[in-house]
């Protein structure tokens, strides 16, 4: 794999993290119920998204340039 589809995969990956974590205060900022089934069904798979990704034995499974963490980084 290149360097830069490495960094593309990276990219990518922290996108769809900051996103998820940015989730619940982009439906509270619009207005949005977040009663609302598929409102509520986006936040609850954002949230678990940004909690899996915390998780440290999630951490030892991705590779060292994918890690948010210190350990495998030049």
């Amino acid at each position: 794999m290149t360097d830069e589809t490495k960094r593309t995969l990276r990219t990518i990956l922290q996108t769809a993290v900051a996103l998820a974590v940015a989730l619940p205060a982009i439906v509270e900022a619009s207005g949005i119920p977040a009663s609302l089934p598929w409102a509520a069904g986006a936040l609850a798979v954002a949230g678990g998204l940004a909690r899996v990704m915390a998780l440290p034995a999630v951490q030892n499974l991705l590779p060292g340039w994918l890690r948010t963490d210190n350990r495998g980084r030049p």
